[in-house]
C-alpha cells in the first residue's frame, strides 16, 4: 500500500477580486477522506484563493501525519509555478508561493498535479459553500496563511 496522501484544493473569487473561498479534501493513503473543509477568505483574487487553498490542504495533511503528498488543483498557474515551470511575476502571489514552498519542504515529498475542474468538484463545492455562508465549514484544521487574522 502506498503512503501517499492526496489533497484536492480549489479556490475562487466572485468578481476577481471579490468575495473568495478556499476548499480542500484530504484523503489518507487508503483513499478515505481524512478531513475536508471550506474557508471564507474575504476579498481576494482567484489566484490568491487558489494558493491559500493549496497551502491549507498541505498543512492539514501534514497535521494528520502525511509526509508524502500529491496535491491536485485545477489552477494551471499555481501548479506550474510550484513545479518551477512558470515564474511568479505577481508581487501579491510571491509571499504565498514562498509559504507554499516552506510547507512543501516541511513535508517529505510533494507532487503537484493539474486536474480538470470536474475532478475537483468536492473542493470547489466546499469553497462555494464557505463563500455562500461567509464562514469556515467542514472538519479540516483551521485555515492557515495570509488570510485575514479575524477569520483564522
Amino acid at each position: 500500500m502506498s503512503d501517499t496522501w492526496v489533497v484536492n484544493s480549489d479556490g475562487g473569487a466572485r468578481g476577481n477580486p471579490g468575495p473568495g473561498g478556499a476548499g480542500i479534501v484530504v484523503r489518507s493513503p487508503d483513499g478515505q477522506i481524512a478531513c475536508s473543509g471550506g474557508a471564507y477568505l474575504g476579498v481576494v483574487t482567484n489566484n490568491v484563493a487558489e494558493y491559500m487553498a493549496l497551502i491549507w490542504g498541505m498543512r492539514a495533511a501534514r497535521a494528520l501525519g502525511a509526509r508524502t503528498l500529491e496535491v491536485r488543483a485545477d489552477s494551471e498557474l499555481v501548479v506550474k509555478q510550484l513545479r518551477g515551470e512558470y515564474r511568479v511575476k505577481n508581487e501579491g502571489l510571491k509571499p504565498l508561493f514562498i509559504e507554499a514552498q516552506a510547507v512543501q519542504r516541511a513535508l517529505g515529498s510533494v507532487t503537484f498535479v493539474h486536474v480538470p475542474r470536474a475532478a475537483n468538484a468536492a473542493a470547489d463545492a466546499l469553497a462555494n459553500e464557505a463563500m455562500d455562508r461567509t464562514e469556515t465549514v467542514g472538519d479540516a484544521p483551521e485555515p492557515p496563511c495570509g488570510a485575514p487574522t479575524t477569520l483564522f
